[in-house]
């Protein structure tokens, strides 16, 4: 089937991650200090405490920066390459916001929870990418996951700012929170790939965050062929034609290596 298809959507997850020792902040020991994820990324927190968020997304950037991609980032990566020269697509639409598709070579990404590595101002609206690290001074050397850490309660103006002329309003992260839609366009992409595609493959997601969670059974619904990657069932597994068990770096670069039957 794989060596068949013509367009092939790949949506991925935390799971594709964790191999790298990303850590994850959902379920069972997943928190921040004495928060998990969901306490702090919502708007509501960060008009509260701009300071902690900021805090806990600065801590995020800076794990980033010292993970890599694992063999299932890069086989993804080599799966586009080598099929784009066939005349064929690949397409990565990930939940991830830790740009690991992107580090790896994946060219065809829809980022739909956003980046770590984006900032949107709250004033005037523009979002750029941005790799500083630390993010601004007064973020440098804070961050600690340690639940003993104080917050460092840095003044509002010490926080990151829009650096347009005559902006300077306050940056947040430019990813998707609790109770925010998802970007238009990129879930108008989203579906039109879906809509299109002749395989499509789930990797490393727990099938329970919506509306990613649905984009694989309409896919599985349309009679085109499922194939899931995980280290567990998830409540759509059922669904699926195919499921491979276990840890996405060992089993994705098999079913992903080349085909006899494809063209060299």
């Amino acid at each position: 089937m794989f060596s068949k298809a013509n367009n092939i959507a790949i949506i991925t997850g935390a799971g594709v991650s964790a191999e790298s020792g990303v850590p994850t902040f959902r379920g069972a020991g997943g928190y921040w200090r004495k928060w998990q994820a969901q306490d702090l990324a919502t708007p509501e927190a960060f008009s509260r405490n701009p300071s902690r968020v900021w805090e806990f997304y600065h801590y995020r950037r800076e794990v980033m920066l010292t993970k890599n991609p694992n063999p299932a980032h890069l086989s993804i990566a080599e799966c586009e390459e080598r099929l784009s020269k066939q005349g064929r697509n690949v397409t990565v639409i990930t939940q991830n916001i830790d740009e690991l598709h992107r580090r790896a070579g994946s060219k065809n990404i829809l980022e739909i929870h956003g980046s770590l590595f984006r900032t949107r101002c709250i004033s005037c609206g523009h979002e750029e990418s941005n790799y500083n690290s630390p993010i601004c001074a007064a973020l440098e050397g804070k961050g600690a996951p340690d639940p003993n850490t104080h917050d460092a309660q840095i003044p509002v103006q010490q926080l990151p700012r829009c650096e347009l002329k005559g902006c300077h309003g306050l940056l947040r992260p430019a990813v998707v929170w609790f109770g925010e839609t998802l970007d238009a366009d990129i879930l108008t992409n989203a579906e039109k790939v879906l809509d299109s595609c002749d395989l499509c493959l789930v990797v490393g997601t727990s099938s329970v965050v919506y509306p990613a969670a649905m984009f694989a059974p309409q896919v599985a619904a349309r009679g085109v062929p499922v194939a899931e990657f995980n280290m567990e069932d998830t409540p759509a597994t059922m669904r699926f034609k195919f499921h491979f068990h276990g840890p996405c770096g060992t089993t994705l670069p098999a079913a992903l290596a080349p085909h006899e039957s494809e063209q060299q």
